[in-house]
């Protein structure tokens, strides 16, 4: 979906985000989306080694019976 945005795409939304937001609110803005960034990708990867955790130990259930 991103990929198919291309630069020109991508410089106008920069510009209509300026023009719509201002320079002062666009770094606080860019940081906000950051941290829920990293806040996502730090809750999909705690869900994943859950998941393999379980996994395992399912296996070891299973290959001790």
């Amino acid at each position: 979906m991103l990929s198919n945005i291309g630069v020109p795409g991508l410089i106008l939304i920069l510009v209509l985000a300026l023009i719509i937001f201002g320079p002062k609110k666009l770094p606080e803005i860019g940081r906000a989306f950051g941290e829920t960034l990293r806040e996502f990708k730090k809750s999909t990867r705690d869900l994943t080694s859950d998941v393999m955790e379980e996994l395992e130990d399912d296996t070891k259930k299973n290959t001790v019976k």
